[in-house]
Order: structure tokens, then sequence, then C-alpha cells
């Protein structure tokens, strides 16, 4: 997985590039009517049910906007929350408030609907030995913010992309002639790089699971696409040989089902491609 300096420059990224799509050479609505000496303070207000997410990337956006702003937390990050609820409140320069207002509030709602739907589906795990993931399938640019809702949420995070980690799925076995010439390769290439990355590969149908078997030095095996009574016999086929992971198609309806056949994790895309915004609201006082 990435490291934490690695993810705060994601971070660092999305915040400059964000500020440089929305504010270009300057934000001329606020230029052109507000004196850049006037202060002002405003509420970040909840007008929705859910999970709240966001709130120390605020932090972030506000400090690179201009580090004389003032926030004042009033609810943290992953606490649930309702209509009327206020999350925190912020003052210092009228301009940089609404130079920074637009960046917070986008990433905030989308956030927080991941957050909201990862914890859903964290308690309709409850009870199992069952985690959930996120997967790659997020919205490019801001795939830091995605994964750090799940993990907000109560979510894990899968690996953040092409580099911390090797994933063999489909394609990547029938281009390289198979599932033991996909996994050698890929054991030879870790040594000949140097390079330290956990192994997962994706089996389609049982024989692919007893294949994977016989090549040793997997980490992880996909499960994709089982029905629930092939996905338990791949988990007894498995055993503590290493972890294992459903996905595909699995929705709330089918979710503690697959767990319930003894899966260590369950990878769930809708987690960031399908989600609707929580709405807020960044309101002057």
């Amino acid at each position: 997985m990435i490291t934490k300096a690695q993810f705060d420059k994601e971070i660092e990224l999305i915040i400059a590039n964000a500020i440089r799509e929305d504010v270009g050479d300057g934000d001329h609505s606020s230029l052109a009517c507000i004196p850049d000496h006037i202060t002002g303070k405003a509420k970040l207000l909840v007008k929705d049910e859910g999970i709240l997410a966001g709130v120390d990337f605020a932090k972030k956006v506000f400090e690179y906007v201009d580090p004389e702003l003032k926030i004042e937390v009033k609810i943290e990050d992953g606490t649930p929350v309702k209509y009327g609820d206020i999350a925190f409140l912020i003052s210092g320069s009228s301009q940089s408030i609404l130079k920074a207002e637009r960046l917070v509030l986008n990433a905030m709602q989308r956030m927080s609907a991941i957050a909201t739907k990862t914890n859903y589906f964290v308690k309709l795990l409850e009870g199992t030995q069952t985690k959930i993931l996120d997967t790659r399938k997020t919205t490019p640019g801001i795939r830091a913010l995605e994964k750090w809702a799940v993990k907000i949420g109560g979510g894990e995070n899968h690996r953040f992309a092409l580099y911390d980690m090797i994933m063999l799925k489909d394609n990547h076995i029938d281009f390289a002639g198979g599932i033991k010439n996909a996994i050698e390769k890929t054991k030879k290439y870790l040594v000949d790089t140097n390079k330290d990355l956990k192994i997962i590969v994706e089996a389609r149908n049982l024989n692919e699971i007893k294949e994977i078997l016989e090549t040793p030095g997997v980490y992880r095996i996909l499960i994709d696409n089982f029905n629930f009574e092939d996905t338990r016999k791949a988990v007894k086929l498995i055993g503590d040989t290493c972890l294992t992971e459903s996905s595909g198609g699995i929705n709330e309806n089918t979710i503690r089902e697959y767990a319930e056949c003894g899966v260590d994790y369950i990878s769930s895309g809708a987690l960031t491609h399908s989600v609707h915004n929580l709405d807020l609201s960044l309101k002057a006082i």
C-alpha cells in the first residue's frame, strides 16, 4: 500500500489543481464587490442525513488558500449527522472563504456520500469476519479523497493504484499464457526489480482456484463472479493457504450471504462509483 507521505502528496496535488481549475487568475466575483480587508464568518450546514467526511480535508483547503483563516470544528469526520447540524465554523478574510468554498463543498459532499454508503455496507457485515474493500473504480484525479472517505466510513482500502500491488486479472492471465505462467513471470519480475509487492490473482472458476493453489506465493485469491455455492467451495479449497476476496456485482441484497460463505474480504466498486452526494451548504453568519 502507499505510504503516508505518498498519500499526503496526493492530497496536496488535488488541492493545488482544484484551486487552479476553479480560481484561475482570480475570483473576480469577490474581488469586484468585497474589499480585501473585509472579514466574515460562515458555517458548514448539513441538509441531509449520513456520515460526515471531509472535515480534515476542508482544514487543508482553508490552510492552502489562506493560513490566517480560523476553523472551529463542531463535528468530526466519521460522525453520523442530520439535517440542521453545523459541522464547523470558518472565520477570516471573506474573499478567502469564498475562494475555498466550492472545493470544500464539492469534496465534502462526495466524501460524505462515500463514507455513508461504506458505513451502510459495514453494518450489513457486522457479526462476520468479512471486511469491505474499495476498488480503483474512482473519479480520475481525486482517488485519494474517495479512498480516504471509505476509511472514514469504516471500510478498508484495496491497492491505491497500479504501482503498489500486483493484481493478475483475467486479461493478464490470458495475455501471459495462463495462470502458472502469469504467476511465475510475476515472481521473477519482483525479484529482478527488487520490489516487495503482494500478489493477488483472480479466479473465474473452481478449476482456476486449484491451479492458483498449485503455484505458491499468492497473497490473496479474488473469487470473481462466483455464485454462493461455488464461493463456499472455493473458500474450503483455499483454506488457510492465502486470503480470499469476493467481487463482481455484489450489492446490499447479496453482501451478507457472500460474507457468510467465509471470505475475508468483499470488494465493491459501488462504494465510490455509485453514490449520491450529501447535501451540504456553506452559509455566511
